[in-house]
């Protein structure tokens, strides 16, 4: 198992312990407080707690090394966790938003005031969890960590949704009870949104699309420097899980030999895994320079 890996892993275990005891949290704090928002939060961190369990068996998974049967390994694992992930958040989302209309038209009490308190604790850890998270996921080039990351995100925006909801309730007193409930069915819509933005790019990585312009040139730049190497044409990079398989087509002068262009050839591959720790394999092809 690679840093990387070891680090996401990490991330993960936070987000599991952090989720299940804000998710007890706002659902005592909810049943007791008269505030449906917080039970609708504490639901949605009861998902993120068994999406972050299956971000964390994807990640383990995805760390397998090439076998037999997957030559490229295991990491598009990883990506479809995402979609799990994804899959959890319009659970969550549809059921909040049922929920949300029932108690709209059903008359209850005004939440208590002490649930503001708690919704602002709420707010300002689940932000510190989503930059902690969303840091180990740029560093680590992890999708599902990723999209762990804006779970948290959307928690803090669904738990000031809520203290809002309820400010509004509290402060507006008789026939503004049900703003909290708006509050919560506001923030489904929120859920749903941020659900396609974490599946837009998990989508992407499985089905290879080209999102990786940055890594090109800095590719084609290390490349150009190895001696031998006239140019380069064609460079595809593929993600798999957290790192990244190039293929990069080199142009070496056409009067050369087939060992000096072999030579060539593993000298930029050496130079590009030196300063790509990300990228696990470059496959190269050998063009001859031919002017016509």
């Amino acid at each position: 198992m690679n840093q990387n890996t070891s680090e996401a892993i990490k991330a993960s275990w936070l987000s599991i312990f952090g989720n299940a005891l804000l998710a007890i949290a706002k659902f005592v704090t909810g049943i007791f407080g008269n505030s449906y928002a917080l039970i609708a939060d504490a639901i949605e961190s009861t998902t993120d707690v068994f999406s972050s369990f299956l971000v964390l068996l994807g990640l383990k998974y995805s760390s397998r090394p090439p076998d037999e049967n997957h030559p490229y390994g295991h990491g598009k694992a990883e990506p479809l966790m995402t979609f799990a992930v994804v899959g959890f958040l319009v659970v969550s989302a549809t059921v909040i938003a049922y929920e949300s209309i029932q108690h709209i038209q059903t008359p209850h009490k005004v939440p208590e005031p002490y649930t503001l308190i708690v919704l602002g604790a709420i707010v300002i850890i689940k932000e510190y969890f989503y930059r902690k998270v969303s840091k180990k996921g740029d560093e680590t080039k992890s999708t599902s960590l990723k999209a762990d990351a804006w779970h948290h995100r959307s928690d803090a925006i669904t738990s000031l949704m809520a203290f809002i909801g309820i400010s509004i309730a509290l402060f507006m007193g008789k026939g503004y009870e049900t703003a909290d409930d708006w509050a919560a069915l506001f923030a489904s819509g929120f859920i749903i949104y941020n659900a396609y933005l974490i599946l837009r790019p998990a989508l992407g990585e499985v089905m290879d699309e080209h999102m990786y312009d940055d890594m090109i040139g800095e590719i084609r730049e290390v490349s150009i420097n190895v001696p031998g190497v006239l140019d380069t044409e064609k460079c595809n990079v593929r993600k798999t899980g957290m790192i990244y398989h190039v293929d990069l087509h080199i142009i070496v002068n056409a009067e050369i030999s087939v060992k000096e262009g072999h030579d060539i050839a593993h000298n930029v591959k050496n130079e590009l895994l030196a300063h790509f720790p990300e990228i696990f394999d470059v496959l190269i092809h050998v063009e001859p320079n031919i002017e016509i």
